[in-house]
């Protein structure tokens, strides 16, 4: 059973970095074909898939978030990260990691993790 578990600060000053952990156990980040990717629910609103980290490393970020996110893996540990910066209150959401067991990296999810709640504020 895959499991995965985000970590991370809930209260991020505005103009400031944040910065998610999520950590899998029950399968590596590097076993070929998965990816994974993080993904948000602003409150009242749906969800926003943010990028996705493939097992080789490579990543694909969404473009109207490219200017501000980065994605990274650390195999040693078997997690990855995100990194939004210059975060503003609209930044303020749930945020999830999942794995992608399909074609569509942003819809074909097959875990998830419970998701961290985000505040942006002063």
């Amino acid at each position: 059973q895959v499991q995965l578990q985000e970590s991370g600060p809930g209260l991020v000053k505005p103009s400031q970095t944040l910065s998610l952990t999520c950590t899998v156990s029950g399968g590596s980040i590097t076993t070929s074909y998965y990816r994974w990717s993080w993904i948000r629910q602003p409150p009242g609103k749906g969800l926003e898939w943010m990028g996705v980290i493939a097992y080789d490393g490579s990543t694909t970020i969404s473009p109207s978030l490219k200017s501000r996110t980065s994605i990274s893996g650390d195999t040693s540990k078997n997690r990855f990260s995100l990194q939004l910066s210059s975060v503003t209150p609209e930044d303020t959401a749930v945020y999830y990691c999942a794995r992608v067991s399909g074609p569509h990296y942003d819809s074909d999810y097959d875990y998830w993790g419970q998701g961290t709640q985000v505040f942006v504020s002063s």
